[in-house]
């Protein structure tokens, strides 16, 4: 099927452009059509501070705004200008950001579209830079990267718009038309009380007919989750994608700030975090669910052409796959009724870890309140239980091979089952203790009271912590996972089957470092999670020493990206996403960086099997 014809103004844009003009015009009308066209009104976000890079921007019509946010400079673009990937402005662009002087259209080109024309185009090579994809330069340009060492405080772009609790709801809306903001915050004597956004004006005041004159907070939330000025603005991305929000406040200590809002952190497009999770939560349908995940692929391409970390990118897949399996768990509660009894909804293995990508299967289970009695309540969860795991099914997530699902009953059970499980098996780690204990011991709440799941962990880690003889058999598992370093210090690959020739570097690399990092977790007693946490908190705590920890998380965060470039290139191609990589696929320099991290891993692994005597 041939690509829709291009809108005739981008087309006569690209003819008379003093670069593109120059391409033949068959190959013109198919740039063209990779374009997106979009108009915008005046004081519109084209581009947030640290997105710039993740597109290349033409002016088709109007006038545009560039403004440096580090030097308060600002300039203007015009029709036949170019900005962003590729384009001017070529250093500190991640401080950059572009608004609408009046009404304006502007075309978009992905920059992962950007470099392939480059590579394609010698002509246009000599005038665009393609995106960097490797290196120091490649880092900088990653709008995510760039949130992790962001504070908050550096978004905060006026102070906050403010009301006491017993402002009339009509003085409130006066204020945020007058003010122009889409949120107003409750405070009284520096206390936040609650927060109101246009949205609830329009619908628990206008649409539920509430008197104007009654108190705002009558039609505010109360309490709403907050973020200090001093965290790392990826950390308000994720608490945005995770409870599905689009305004949060922003605390120094007990005292309001400021605000922040999703265009705040990440520009306005399908495949953004925040804004697929706020379509997810507009489904009402399992099919409407599965539209949405079908989305993930071209974020997880999206998060690789931007260079963002393996950190990074795992963190916001991951939060994708929770909005779905709220949503889910909201959907079936709406269809059975209201649990009879508490629960959390528990994920497991990488869902937990916070390090998913776009290949994942489910690992999830339920704890129920001690009240639980399965002759009573036992249909309710199950059914509640066989929604949720199918619809993740539906939307991608494959059923786990081993029935580590909360539709299997064995792992949906009382918080007094599971503790009798856990001490089970530390105490008798028999093959299939050990397997068990690789995925329930990374466990994160989703939904529900996570008070369940908190006391269950505390408890498990003062029995693990210090249990030497559990702890070398935790380490006797984790060498089965060995990395492939041959006899010469070489890299040795599939020798036969369907991966003939390739490196999995799942089960070679990524998951020995997964199994080192929990056996230091499950030795300390830490409640980290994550990986890369897990080994930032041994190094702290002197499980392993501060540089040892830093090699294993750099060769984790190596590793991680080489397997989401390869995954993305796959998706790009049409091929369903794996973990096999073929060593061609990679410069020399990348792999002697591959053979030092697989060697990285050998050596803690034989350092823990010592310690351990295994």
């Amino acid at each position: 099927m041939n690509p829709p014809a291009p809108p005739p103004t981008l087309l006569h844009a690209l003819t008379g452009h003093a670069v593109f003009g120059r391409l033949p015009a068959a190959e013109r009308e198919r740039l063209a059509a990779q374009f997106a066209l979009q108009a915008f009104v005046s004081d519109d976000v084209i581009a947030a501070p640290g997105t710039l890079p993740e597109r290349l921007a033409l002016v088709v019509a109007g006038r545009v705004t560039l403004h440096d946010t580090m030097h308060d400079v600002d300039v203007a673009a015009m029709p036949g200008d170019l900005f962003g990937a590729g384009a001017a402005p070529r250093s500190g662009a991640m401080a950059w950001s572009a608004t609408a002087d009046g009404d304006a259209t502007v075309a978009f080109l992905p920059a992962a579209e950007l470099e392939a024309w480059c590579a394609g185009h010698p002509l246009l090579g000599f005038f665009l830079a393609a995106p960097a994809v490797d290196g120091d330069a490649a880092r900088g340009a990653d709008p995510h990267l760039n949130l992790m060492s962001t504070p908050v405080r550096a978004l905060l772009k006026r102070p906050p718009v403010t009301l006491p609790p017993t402002t009339p709801i009509r003085e409130a809306a006066q204020l945020m038309r007058d003010q122009r903001v889409s949120s107003v915050l409750l405070v009284e004597r520096d206390h936040l009380f609650g927060l109101v956004t246009d949205r609830d004006l329009r619908n628990r005041a206008l649409a539920a007919g509430v008197d104007p004159q009654a108190p705002v907070l009558e039609i505010a939330t109360v309490a709403p989750l907050a973020i200090d000025v001093s965290r790392p603005a990826f950390d308000a991305l994720l608490l945005m994608a995770r409870h599905n929000i689009h305004h949060v406040p922003v605390l120094d200590g007990q005292r309001v700030v400021g605000m922040i809002t999703a265009t705040d952190v990440t520009e306005q497009h399908s495949t953004s975090a925040v804004y697929l999770v706020g379509d997810i939560h507009k489904q009402s349908t399992v099919e409407g669910l599965v539209a949405a995940a079908a989305k993930v692929k071209t974020l997880q391409r999206s998060l690789a052409a931007a260079q963002a970390s393996a950190y990074t990118t795992g963190h916001i897949v991951t939060a994708i796959t929770d909005a779905l399996t709220v949503r889910l768990l909201q959907l079936a509660e709406a269809k059975l009724g209201p649990p009879p009894v508490d629960y959390a909804w528990v994920a497991a293995g990488s869902q937990a870890r916070s390090e998913q990508t776009a290949r994942s299967d489910q690992d999830n289970c339920m704890v129920l309140d001690d009240r639980y009695d399965e002759a009573v309540h036992g249909a309710y969860f199950e059914a509640l239980a066989n929604i949720v795991n199918d619809g993740l099914n539906a939307c991608g997530y494959v059923y786990c091979p081993g029935e580590m699902m909360a539709k299997t009953a064995q792992w949906r059970q009382p918080q007094r089952r599971w503790r009798e499980y856990f001490h089970r098996w530390t105490d008798e780690p028999e093959p299939k203790a050990l397997m068990l204990t690789c995925v329930f011991f990374d466990l994160r709440c989703i939904h529900g009271r996570a008070e369940l799941l908190d006391d269950l962990r505390r408890d498990v880690l003062q029995h693990t912590q210090g249990n030497r003889i559990f702890l070398a058999y935790m380490v006797g598992n984790a060498l089965t996972h060995r990395p492939p370093i041959g006899l010469f210090r070489g890299i040795s690959v599939i020798r036969s089957g369907e991966h003939r020739g390739t490196v999995d570097l799942k089960h070679s690399g990524i998951v020995p470092i997964v199994d080192l990092a929990r056996v230091y977790a499950l030795a300390g007693g830490h409640e980290a999670v994550n990986t890369h946490d897990r080994l930032l908190v041994a190094g702290e705590s002197r499980e392993i020493s501060d540089d040892s920890a830093r090699d294993l998380r750099d060769a984790f965060e190596f590793l991680g990206t080489l397997r989401i470039r390869h995954q993305s290139r796959q998706i790009a191609a049409g091929v369903e996403p794996d973990n096999y990589l073929r060593l061609e696929e990679l410069s020399n320099f990348e792999r002697d960086q591959l053979k030092d991290a697989f060697g990285v891993v050998q050596t803690l692994q034989n350092v823990l099997a010592q310690r351990y005597r295994i």
